[in-house]
């Protein structure tokens, strides 16, 4: 796939996400604590779960995955984001957009499909409970995770391939903090209708699909649960479950508001800021979601910390 085409712009400026002088610095040093909390968290979570033994599940396993991901978008559209507080001109090359682009689809992506497994995991743990250690073995695991990967790499192709082939000529502002999709768009002096066909088609089938195994899977674990005689297995059923419950309706929630969104003046502003939720708190929330109350958490770090002390 070739990047040269018959653009006349060879670099694009990223205005950043307000053009307000008395918020960039406290805004860069908002976003600065942010970025830190995102990657201290996350690696904090990968190590917890690389050092304990007993957190060598599926659950964890996807969870690793889930903060490796998080991890590593944080660092596609942080920094530059960061850059555009303090700089006159946060300058991007037409093939750094395109891989920030590619990489933020690719991670993006392949999130979505790593919630979707893990809601199904969470639907076998407790509506097939007896036959979990066979259902979700290793190497289930493992091909669920690679078809993740394989997933997000074929979308982010697909949408990184739907911008290289369009043509830019006038304006090399783009209006967002990072290479997003739709600010790109606007900026094309070509034809989009094929573009924007064919990123609905796949965007639209990828949530479709994902949202409805995950809401077939949380219906069949509501009508397991509602089924439950003990009195334990209720609380037990819902802490289970809402973290992730959490963590969906975070992800697809700000994903909607963030391209889904009424044409209008305001529209844009309104993306860049449903997008900054998108990109940037989420990541950081994750791994506080997946361990304030979670016993097995709570365990592995006491040992951890105890390993250090000792």
């Amino acid at each position: 796939m070739a990047v040269e085409n018959d653009s006349s712009v060879t670099d694009f400026i990223l205005m950043g996400l307000t053009d307000q002088p008395e918020l960039q610095l406290p805004l860069f040093f908002l976003f600065l604590v942010n970025y830190v909390v995102t990657v201290v968290g996350n690696l904090s979570l990968i190590n917890l779960i690389c050092l304990n033994s007993h957190l060598h599940t599926p659950m964890y396993f996807f969870l690793f995955n889930l903060s490796l991901i998080d991890l590593c978008y944080s660092f596609v559209s942080t920094p530059k984001m960061l850059m555009s507080f303090i700089s006159d001109k946060n300058i991007i090359s037409l093939m750094g957009c395109m891989t920030q682009l590619f990489f933020f689809c690719f991670f993006v992506n392949s999130e979505c499909y790593v919630l979707t497994a893990m809601a199904y995991d969470r639907y076998v743990a407790i509506c097939k409970p007896l036959l979990y250690t066979i259902t979700m073995s290793p190497q289930v695991c493992s091909l669920l995770m690679s078809g993740s990967y394989v997933m997000g790499f074929a979308g982010a192709m697909v949408h990184t391939g739907c911008m290289i082939r369009l043509i830019f000529c006038d304006s090399s502002a783009i209006d967002h903090y990072m290479c997003d999709i739709f600010p790109l768009l606007q900026l094309s002096c070509s034809s989009t209708y094929a573009s924007e066909l064919v990123i609905s088609v796949i965007v639209g089938s990828v949530v479709i699909a994902s949202s409805l195994i995950i809401f077939i899977s949380y219906f069949l674990i509501l009508f397991n649960i509602l089924h439950i005689s003990s009195a334990q297995g209720w609380p037990k059923a819902f802490s289970t479950c809402g973290s992730h419950i959490v963590t969906v309706g975070l992800f697809y929630g700000f994903g909607l508001l963030t391209h889904v969104k009424p044409s209008s003046s305001g529209s844009v502003s309104q993306g860049k800021f449903f997008s900054v939720f998108y990109t940037n708190v989420v990541p950081m929330l994750n791994p506080f979601i997946y361990s304030l109350r979670n016993k097995d958490t709570k365990l592995a770090l006491k040992k951890t910390l105890k390993r250090i002390t000792n």
